[in-house]
């Protein structure tokens, strides 16, 4: 296997770079601090004029929908070569969104682009590409322990030429967005024949759908991440057509590995740049201010962090490139091991090199003069998201114990 990247995945990576220097992080700042001010009333959350604006630009030169896997839609990017340019990406808060590579409607666009009909993709796939709509994913609940999705309490039921929709999600993603217009359920559709891995479904819903009322948005350490928002959302007797089902009831899971696993990649390897990020502001507020007559690098264990650091980073990147890697070319069930093992390392890789810059940095790494208290935030939220630490570690050690015959439990 060669990790090396190819010529067009570094040729974009580049152009990624040099766009985030030169259009993005001047602005940055102040579009961070807009977003901040607006509060915690999303009804009255607004998309940044400059997110805008630089959503253009960044399309009219050729930087959009990174992450698709096909050329006319996408990059045509594998997903190894694509994860280059999504730690790229990862140094930046906005630039995801900026090249239309952000979740959910990544994970969501994807599932879209698998397993969605062509009604599906012409009502919903089409305008998310486009960037003109944004999207919500619906997993996890707030009566259920959501790491074992078999738990899930909200149904998603058949009756006739319609799907009955009735529950409650919450954290999910997106669903302040003043854009979003859509979000994909992952629901119980019950079925005596059938398995418990077969008896979810996942469904498009219209968020303007009659019984779908947003309850509220759920504050991060204390930010609400307008304009995007993390929300409790609950559908009561919402029904839609049979036709907005996703490849067909009792498909849920099978649905939901093939959109976990790329996403869970994107995610490692932003993590990635993001703790290169970190590192380097170490370095650069290390060298430049002084305690006790020398550089705060040389005080107190500073240079062992930062050397830990570059091993850390550098070997969770292997091995998130491993699993990209493994990913192309078995597919995720057959990439289940890698793919667990990267969601573990890559945000605790992250928290601790952010914990150590915050800690060079010292009142100022816990203010929104830099970017570490989202990046810390970023890291934690994402040892819960897509499956806590525990899970992953979980499925490693038992598919573990299978391969030296241990048997399955």
């Amino acid at each position: 296997m060669n990790f090396e990247p190819s010529e067009r995945s570094q040729r974009f990576r580049e152009k990624v770079e040099r766009f985030i220097a030169e259009q993005v992080a001047p602005v940055e700042p102040g579009i961070l601090a807009r977003h901040a001010a607006q509060g915690a009333d999303w009804t009255q959350w607004k998309v940044d004029p400059q997110v805008d604006l630089l959503k253009a630009k960044a399309r009219a030169a050729g930087l959009w929908n990174l992450f698709l896997p096909d050329e006319k839609l996408g990059a045509g990017l594998t997903t190894l070569e694509y994860a280059p340019v999504a730690e790229a990406m990862g140094h930046s808060l906005i630039a995801p969104e900026v090249f239309n590579c952000s979740a959910p409607d990544t994970g969501n666009m994807e599932v879209l682009f698998r397993y969605g009909s062509p009604a599906q993709q012409a009502q919903w796939l089409m305008p998310l590409l486009d960037g003109s709509i944004r999207s919500v994913f619906c997993m996890t609940e707030p009566d259920a322990a959501s790491s074992d999705a078999t738990n899930l309490k909200a149904t998603a039921v058949v009756d006739g030429d319609e799907v009955v929709v009735n529950g409650t999600k919450w954290w999910s993603s997106g669903l302040g967005h003043p854009r979003a217009k859509v979000c994909i359920v992952m629901a119980r559709t019950p079925s005596e024949s059938a398995d418990r891995h077969h008896q979810h479904s996942m469904v498009l819903v219209p968020l303007d759908a009659k019984g779908v009322t947003i309850r509220r948005m759920l504050p991060v350490f204390g930010e609400y991440d307008a304009p995007h928002g993390h929300g409790e959302v609950s559908f009561e007797n919402v029904r839609v057509p049979l036709a907005n089902l996703i490849a067909g009831p009792g498909l849920g899971f099978e649905i939901a590995q093939g959109r976990l696993g790329p996403g869970r990649i994107h995610h490692c390897m932003r993590c990635l740049g993001a703790a290169e990020e970190a590192l380097a502001l170490t370095v650069k507020r290390g060298l430049s201010r002084e305690a006790f007559g020398k550089p705060l690098l040389n005080l107190g264990g500073n240079r062992e962090r930062v050397a830990r650091a570059r091993i850390a980073i550098d070997q969770a990147r292997l091995l998130t490139l491993f699993a990209a890697w493994k990913l192309d070319e078995v597919g995720p069930l057959l990439a289940m091991t890698e793919i667990s093992a990267i969601k573990v390392v890559a945000p605790q890789v992250l928290q601790q090199v952010v914990d150590d810059a915050m800690q060079v940095h010292g009142g100022a790494g816990l203010s929104h003069d830099t970017l570490l208290p989202a990046f810390f935030a970023q890291a934690r939220a994402l040892r819960l998201a897509d499956g806590p630490d525990e899970v992953h570690l979980g499925l490693v050690a038992r598919l573990e114990l299978q391969r030296h015959g241990g048997g399955t439990r």
